[in-house]
């Protein structure tokens, strides 16, 4: 029998209470200290320990790697604290970043942290891919920043003049990229404060107060500016710590692209790095099949012991390492683990990187995900050594409590405890929206026990409770389980599909067309085909219809089986809200901005772009 990597997890105990009204309470029996230390004492720390060693890395143009080590770290970050205390920023008054992964964005951040001014890192989409910026522009009139940093004037520039408040003051890398006047990044590392404002700013850090606002799209309106706490941050990482105890003894080492605008990549991952003293490799890749060639790149030199990446991202990486002897050796030489998050990995997927350790390394290498949002600074529930297996998110993280609350035949999530969001930016109602009556934040999803009625052996994740409807005939639809079956089924056909049925008497759904993998079924392929023309080609049609047919052969339920689609040529588009900067699909707007799709696939008969099985 194969054995499986050994990696050293601390334990997670839980207790379960069942209450009268049908609730339950799934809290942690494992103390949380009560003071941990803000992540700039960490920084702190690491800079005297290990002075030399590298925190950030990133490739630069000419191939070798940019490193900024510890010491530098601090002394660097001092110094742009000393500029944002002087230039009178504030709690009221934050740092704005519209940039990717930086050294530059890494050090902004930190210095925002020692003087105790909050950091609100803005995805780059909302600059790079909307026409109108009217999201950018909205997000900064109501941050009210005192500085705004970009990583790149000419490529910026349109969402600047369209979006930048006109008294704020932009640093930039190279301030003559762009009219308007910039001050030079390089000038704020040269301190111009006395280091006992600087010592005084730090210290007067208390848990409460904001570090972080990050915003995460919703279905309609603005996104949400959610509130991270010092507090938040420091308390999460003393869970993942206890945790993921072999980190205390051997520094984590990432290779990771994930956006520091979102909370995955820029809370969960770096302050792993940094409260463990460990290395992180800014990875320019992305998970799609060009993007990816950066990341394979990256991980033929550089072996992680811990490696963090979307489900789409395994994909990509796992046709390179079928056929790359060397990736493959760099890539498992020194992993403990791999973990995914941000959606369900197929287990075919997991199967073969399994296999792929094992021929390698001669043994299996844990793959897990968890539980945890934006507003939970992220992770709320981990597995552990017991229950870990793909699509299990574990128990509750020291100092969580969970509550379950029936909603119709599922198990709503909610949780309370120290990494909980106070709420979001200057912004009452939604605050108020997002918790309920004692105090538990609502993530909007629903769970179920891996083991009936038993905690410890973890939860699986159970689809969104917003999506969830019922057919005209009053029967309960899962969607997000159908959802991922769907796309599984059509595979490699459909990047992504929004499911319909509510109030209809069957399932239907919009599907977003993978069009390369379209064009590869094309007898003679030809690149300047239009998307029209190749969506209605018989062959493409042909195989969406043999997919479908075989998914509603073994789905016999109403509730459960699709029988039409109408695949989309127009992309989901950002700016009318569709999609969010994370590529994810917000399905109410999509449904409603496309409405009259919807009737098509309902109209009798199908018309002549729906593709319909008998029902």
């Amino acid at each position: 029998m194969t054995s499986t990597r050994p990696v050293y997890l601390g334990t997670l105990g839980c207790a379960l209470e069942t209450r009268p009204d049908g609730s339950m309470l799934v809290r942690s029996t494992e103390p949380l200290d009560p003071s941990p230390p803000l992540l700039t004492d960490a920084l702190d720390r690491w800079a005297d320990v290990a002075p030399d060693r590298s925190l950030f890395a990133k490739r630069k143009p000419d191939g070798t790697w940019r490193r900024l080590t510890y010491s530098d770290a601090r002394t660097q970050a001092r110094a742009i604290a000393s500029h944002l205390i002087a230039r009178g920023l504030s709690q009221e008054h934050p740092l704005a970043i519209l940039s990717g992964n930086s050294i530059e964005h890494a050090l902004l951040t930190l210095g925002g942290m020692y003087a105790g001014v909050p950091v609100a890192p803005i995805s780059p989409a909302y600059a790079l891919m909307s026409t109108d910026h009217a999201r950018l522009r909205g997000i900064l009139e109501r941050l009210t920043p005192g500085l705004l940093f970009v990583e790149d004037a000419h490529a910026y520039a349109r969402a600047i003049a369209a979006a930048a408040l006109p008294d704020v003051e932009i640093v930039a890398p190279d301030s003559r990229a762009f009219d308007r006047q910039m001050t030079p990044f390089a000038s704020l590392l040269n301190q111009v404060g006395a280091a006992r404002a600087i010592d005084a700013a730090k210290h007067a850090v208390q848990p409460h107060t904001i570090a972080k606002i990050l915003y995460t799209s919703g279905s309609t309106g603005l996104p949400k500016g959610v509130v991270t706490t010092h507090g938040m941050l420091a308390a999460n990482q003393a869970m993942i710590r206890h945790w993921l105890a072999w980190a205390q003894h051997e520094p984590p080492v990432l290779v990771d692209w994930l956006p520091w605008n979102h909370t995955f990549g820029g809370s969960h991952n770096v302050g792993l790095v940094l409260t463990n003293g460990g290395t992180l490799h800014i990875d320019d890749g992305r998970p799609t099949p060009t993007g990816i060639a950066e990341t394979v790149r990256n991980l033929r030199e550089i072996s992680p012991n811990i490696y963090f990446n979307v489900p789409k991202g395994y994909e990509e990486l796992l046709a390179h390492l079928r056929h790359d002897t060397a990736l493959r050796e760099t890539f498992f030489r020194n992993l403990k683990m791999m973990f995914y998050s941000g959606a369900s990995l197929s287990p075919h997927i997991a199967e073969e990187l399994s296999r792929l350790a094992v021929e390698t390394t001669g043994n299996r290498i844990v793959m897990i995900t968890a539980f945890g949002s934006t507003e939970s600074a992220p992770a709320c529930t981990v597995p552990t050594a017991a229950n870990a297996a793909i699509g299990n998110i574990g128990t509750p993280l020291p100092g969580m409590t969970l509550k379950l609350v029936p909603s119709g035949d599922k198990l709503e999530i909610r949780a309370k405890g120290p990494t909980i969001t106070p709420g979001y930016w200057r912004d009452p109602d939604r605050t108020r929206d997002a918790f309920d009556d004692e105090g538990f934040y609502r993530f909007g999803d629903a769970v179920r026990f891996a083991t009936p009625s038993d905690p410890s052996g973890g939860f699986i994740f159970d689809g969104r409770i917003a999506e969830d409807f019922k057919l005209a005939t009053g029967t309960w639809v899962s969607a997000g389980a159908v959802r991922t079956r769907l796309v599984a089924g059509l595979a490699p056909l459909a990047r992504d599909v929004v499911l319909a049925g509510h109030d209809r008497n069957h399932l239907a759904a919009l599907i977003f067309p993978d069009l390369e993998a379209c064009r590869a079924l094309v007898p003679v392929p030809d690149s300047t085909m239009s998307t029209s023309v190749l969506l209605a080609h018989p062959f493409v049609r042909a195989a969406f219809q043999s997919r479908l047919a075989a998914l509603a052969a073994s789905s016999p339920g109403s509730s459960t089986r699709v029988t039409r689609i109408l695949l989309l040529e127009e992309p989901a588009s950002l700016d009318a809200n569709e999609i969010t900067d994370k590529g994810s699909l917000n399905q109410r707007t999509v449904l409603a901005r496309r409405a009259a799709l919807v009737d098509a696939l309902y109209a009798d008969p199908p018309g002549g772009t729906v593709i319909a099985i008998d029902k």
